[in-house]
């Protein structure tokens, strides 16, 4: 996990909001082991200068455009410790966020950006018919990432992020006032919305799932908005990728196949287990998760699994609320920032242990604790998938196996809009990575050669039906308890919702009544 970041501008322009050192500071909170930067000075006679230590604001004289390319480590893989950007021996210049789990051969002493940057350097240039492209390798990774790409021989600057958007990018366009074309794993907080809405300095945008580039040819100038420059985006050209993308399934109904399900083992000794209330022991989601963990210590008895008890208040985070704005822009809904502050808290991991319930020692102590985990297991794309949300049934109800398959379609083509940038930054503010077992591609290929009826069952109760085959899984895993638990979001599991409704709203029911999971923020301060 990092966070990466490019600032591209005229050579003379001047810095606003947001200041590199802002953006810098941003991207270390997401990537806190190691921060790197290097700039990239274009000439109009094709000239191109490439300086990799950390001068300030200092500029290159003469320059006609300035890319400043920022990366900022969460070490993860590989035996030696590394630094973004990466610059190879003939100038071209990598920033990666994410992990590489196949598609890509990744030896096990290095780091994934290392043997990404290894195949991109083979890529052929503009029109050129032989050999792979940038397009080809990226297609090829099997993971979560985004990335950021300088191309030298082709004054090609290439970014994008995978196909289910895992990993957060977002991008701020150039205005009249502020020249600078900005793209960043995180919109620093000046340059957000305050939460009342005012102090609006620009405006950041999720950068769609895909390849984009931007051909900087000799003679560019930017000496005004980049109106005159085409961005291109290109196709994924793995076969296998474009089909998960539109997320066909050749059955739908009621058919003869039967479903197999394999648990891929867990490798660590200890198993931090996170959970967040905000109404001490009697959230749902507190009381779920004590009754998981007497489950998980039957079944795995040799395992140690420590459950951290996150408590929290909302009258208590009032500096965390603001910063949680920052990072869930540019979502700006109660119900964004309700999920995000919850995650939040869930990856500070800031909370207390029993060692009595989780078997550390005889009595029953409960003592401080912050867990040290540095990958989260997120349950993103199981409700998509499996039918978990309510509405699935009335889209069964009224328009059957044909309607609900193209509601879970509708959702799984643009989670990466309304859940992935906004989770992944939020989790990744506490240097944490978030891991979607759910969004595998190898997963999602599995259930997708599924009768969706053998995934679902939506003429069951609710709590049976509704994610029929995770609940399946349970069973035969033995978590008998788990599997009868019904869907429920993390907002009103942890209540965080309740208590968010009474504070803004007044009572429930005037938020129910207002919607306000769908309200904007600004909107109602105003």
């Amino acid at each position: 996990m990092c966070g990466i970041a490019l600032v591209l501008s005229g050579g003379e322009v001047q810095e606003r909001n947001p200041s590199l050192e802002e953006l810098q500071s941003s991207l270390l909170r997401r990537g806190p082991d190691r921060l790197g930067l290097a700039r990239v000075f274009l000439f109009r006679d094709g000239e191109v200068v490439i300086k990799t230590e950390v001068e300030g604001k200092e500029k290159k004289k003469g320059c006609d455009v300035e890319l400043c390319l920022i990366g900022a480590e969460l070490q993860l893989r590989g035996v030696n410790a590394i630094s973004q950007p990466l610059i190879s021996p003939s100038g071209n210049i990598l920033i990666f966020n994410g992990e590489i789990f196949g598609g890509i051969e990744v030896p096990h002493e290095k780091n994934d950006a290392e043997s990404l940057l290894y195949e991109l350097e083979s890529c052929c240039l503009g029109n050129e018919k032989r050999g792979k492209s940038v397009p080809d390798v990226l297609s090829s990774i099997r993971g979560p990432w985004a990335l950021i790409y300088w191309q030298v021989k082709s004054r090609t600057l290439w970014y994008g992020r995978d196909a289910f958007g895992r990993r957060s990018l977002l991008v701020r366009e150039p205005t009249s006032e502020d020249q600078r074309f900005i793209i960043s794993s995180v919109a620093p907080p000046s340059s957000t919305n305050n939460l009342d809405g005012t102090n609006i300095t620009c405006s950041w945008e999720e950068i769609p799932c895909g390849i984009y580039s931007l051909c900087l040819k000799e003679g560019t100038s930017i000496k005004e908005p980049l109106a005159d420059e085409k961005v291109s985006k290109h196709e994924w050209t793995d076969q296998i990728l474009i089909d998960l993308i539109n997320w066909e399934r050749k059955y739908s109904g009621p058919d003869l196949i039967s479903s197999a399900a394999t648990i891929p083992p867990l490798i660590s000794d200890w198993i931090d287990l996170l959970t967040v209330s905000f109404d001490g022991e009697s959230a749902p989601d507190r009381i779920s998760a004590k009754s998981g963990l007497k489950e998980l210590q039957q079944i795995s008895p040799a395992r140690r699994w420590r459950l951290v008890e996150i408590d929290a208040s909302l009258s208590d985070l009032e500096w965390e609320t603001d910063h949680v704005m920052s990072l869930i822009h540019p979502s700006k809904t109660y119900m964004d920032l309700n999920i995000g502050t919850a995650l939040w808290l869930a990856a500070q991991g800031d909370g207390y242990v029993d060692g009595g319930i989780c078997q550390l020692s005889e009595s029953r102590s409960r003592y401080k604790y912050q867990s040290k985990s540095r990958v989260l297991l997120i349950g993103s794309g199981a409700d998509e998938q499996c039918a978990g949300y309510g509405r699935y049934r009335t889209k069964f109800r009224l328009g059957g196996w044909d309607a609900l398959k193209e509601e879970m379609r509708l959702d799984m083509q643009r989670i990466w809009k309304r859940n992935m940038g906004r989770d992944d930054r939020c989790i990744s503010d506490c240097g944490k990575e978030a891991r979607f077992p759910f969004l595998d591609e190898d997963v999602i290929k599995s259930l997708l050669e599924l009768p969706l009826s053998e995934i679902a069952d939506l003429d069951a109760p609710v709590g049976t039906g509704d994610k029929k085959i995770l609940r399946q899984v349970a069973k035969l895993l033995g978590l008998s308890e788990a599997a009868l638990l019904p869907k429920r979001a993390i907002q009103f599991g942890t209540r965080i919702a309740r208590e968010s409704n009474k504070r803004i709203f007044g009572s429930n029911r005037a938020a129910n009544q207002a919607s306000a999971g769908s309200v904007d923020i600004h909107l109602r301060a105003e």
